[in-house]
């Protein structure tokens, strides 16, 4: 069966985008943003997974102010590049997986979350700045390390979904990939974040003793993410704060207890908090009948396990 190996939490900063794009990530502002995500390249490259599925959220690229799904799965074939106003960015085609998406969609949707269905769709910087975070630069012209299931959370115009309601939605996502037959490693992004405003009075608001919370409790201690409402979002870490809750998403198809592998956190990029983590579901104990061993055919349990180990080969910690 597919299993979920692995969560990713990122920011996904427009201005990182630009950065790779024009070459100025050895630039001293930026040089430390890109350091702190080489141990998660390096992580990513060992692990190899076979899909990820990616939360983020739109620009207004495929949605708008006229259509505004609260979630939207991507279960197209291949998803291109948006412009937002200065060209598509020089990134590859994101290849889709339709099969294991449609699956998704249907478990998901008979379990009562009502997702809408993107047959077409194309990405903004919202999900392309996190795989170029994690996989690195990949010239226009290549591919993807691996097949991409976007689902896009309405953030942006009232009202989004509750932390809780997102984080059922990721323990959804978890069943359906489970009951999906291929022999898949998956990993899961929560994108957007950490605190930051972008206009008002309080433009330029960053929350470190919150977004380190939010972090901890992330790793430890979800249950206290999932009852924060709205107003607390807004009022301790900016309007566009609210885009932690998609964290949860990623956080809900994960174990209860997992290993953190790997953590980041720096300020400014531009205007906002780079938040990072990595969390590995820990592996799980082969079932053996009566006291015969396991069989040594069963490779997947096997590929579960390096896959598993990978993941403990860098446990490193960084703040």
């Amino acid at each position: 069966m597919a299993r979920i190996i692995a969560g990713i939490g990122s920011s996904h900063v427009p201005a990182i985008g630009a950065a790779i794009d024009n070459g100025k990530t050895e630039e001293p502002y930026w040089k430390r943003v890109f350091s702190g995500f080489e141990k998660s390249q390096a992580w990513m490259r060992e692990t190899k997974p076979d899909v990820a599925i990616i939360v983020y959220n739109d620009h207004a690229s495929a949605f708008s102010v006229e259509m505004i799904p609260t979630f939207a799965l991507g279960c197209a074939a291949e998803f291109p590049p948006a412009d937002e106003g200065w060209g598509p960015r020089p990134v590859p085609t994101v290849q889709g997986y339709p099969a294991l998406a449609s699956h998704i969609a249907q478990s998901v949707i008979l379990d009562e979350f009502d997702l809408t269905i993107c047959n077409k769709m194309e990405v903004d910087h919202g999900m392309t700045v996190p795989m170029n975070l994690l996989f690195g630069k990949v010239d226009k012209n290549a591919h993807w390390p691996c097949p991409v299931i976007p689902l896009a959370v309405n953030v942006v115009m009232y009202p989004p979904p509750t932390g809780h309601r997102c984080f059922m939605l990721g323990k959804a996502i978890r069943k359906a990939v489970e009951s999906y037959p291929e022999d898949l490693r998956v990993v899961i992004f929560g994108t957007g974040g950490l605190s930051h405003q972008i206009s008002g009075p309080r433009a330029g608001l960053i929350n470190s003793k919150w977004d380190k919370a939010f972090l901890d409790n992330l790793s430890k201690d979800p249950q206290k993410l999932v009852k924060i409402p709205h107003v607390d979002y807004m009022r301790e870490a900016g309007a566009e704060g609210i885009e932690m809750v998609m964290w949860l998403v990623m956080r809900g198809a994960l174990d209860d207890k997992v290993d953190e592998v790997y953590r980041f956190y720096t300020v400014p990029a531009s205007n906002t908090a780079v938040g990072h983590i990595i969390l590995a579901n820990r592996p799980r104990a082969a079932k053996a009948s009566g006291k015969h061993k396991p069989a040594a055919k069963h490779k997947p349990a096997a590929k579960h396990k390096r896959a598993a180990a990978s993941a403990k080969s860098v446990l490193i910690r960084s703040r």
